[in-house]
């Protein structure tokens, strides 16, 4: 077997990256000109993040308090910037265990290299992300914008950057050439597995997505992913999503994530 087969899978425990999915395609009631390929083995899937319990392991070996969260997130565009630089300023020493450090001289972004660019990413700090509240803080482990939005009775993806809230829904875009000349803009939306993260995805000492055990939630995403998908596609998109899953679930899926299988 070669390197690059041994690499499709991660830690003992997690599934193979490939296996039989659902798909679904339909048209976003808002705009006819935007197709909407929706993976309907990973939306039905009882994924849920299980940071902060013994299922996690991290995605970094002997680091199972950081999650996913020891490399620091890359920012996706100025808005991105924007909208956490005004969530930083809500932030207390209560609720950010570095605070001191991140609105130092150093501040809490840095620049790095991804795919190829010079681009910004959150402060890595004592090995991880900045914003990272780590064991022993009063004010609890975790993301510390996480849990202010939580304070705050808002939803975490109003302060968190784009591609933590986002995880680990993928959604990609590409205007497509139809047989009759015409063009559409088609968003896929999917299981962001280790395969998302680039080359760099198969070095992960461990990822959630494919392991049964965080594959045990009382919700299906489609569900517990809500806001992050309304936001993704838009309200009336979702709503259209939605029904097709609930009637789909109803149904019955033929190919069902093999992890939420082995969780059963």
């Amino acid at each position: 077997m070669s390197e690059g087969a041994k690499s499709n899978r991660g830690t003992p425990g997690e599934v193979e990256l490939d296996f039989a999915r659902e798909w679904v395609e339909f048209l976003d009631p808002e705009n006819p000109e935007h197709l909407i390929a929706a993976d309907m083995t990973w939306l039905l899937s009882r994924w849920t993040c299980v940071f902060g319990t013994p299922a996690c392991q991290g995605t970094v070996a002997g680091r199972p308090d950081d999650g996913c969260c020891s490399h620091g997130a890359f920012l996706s565009d100025d808005g991105d910037r924007a909208n956490l630089d005004d969530a930083v300023k809500h932030l207390t020493a209560d609720d950010w265990q570095f605070r001191d450090k991140g609105l130092g001289r150093k501040g809490y972004l840095e620049m790095d290299e991804y795919e190829g660019k010079k681009n910004l990413r959150t402060r890595k700090h004592k090995g991880a992300c900045i914003f990272l509240n780590r064991p022993g803080f009063a004010g609890g482990i975790g993301c510390a914008l996480h849990s202010k939005a939580l304070k705050l009775g808002v939803e975490p993806l109003t302060m968190k950057p784009e591609v933590c809230w986002q995880l680990p829904i993928r959604r990609t875009q590409d205007w497509i050439t139809r047989p009759d000349g015409s063009e559409i803009l088609r968003t896929v939306i999917t299981e962001y597995d280790r395969r998302g993260w680039g080359e760099g995805g198969a070095d992960l000492h461990w990822y959630c997505t494919g392991d049964p055990a965080a594959h045990t939630g009382s919700r299906p995403v489609w569900q517990s992913y809500a806001p992050e998908l309304t936001e993704l596609l838009g309200d009336k998109a979702y709503n259209e999503l939605a029904a097709m899953c609930k009637r789909r679930g109803v149904l019955g899926l033929i190919a069902i994530h093999p992890a939420t299988r082995a969780a059963q």
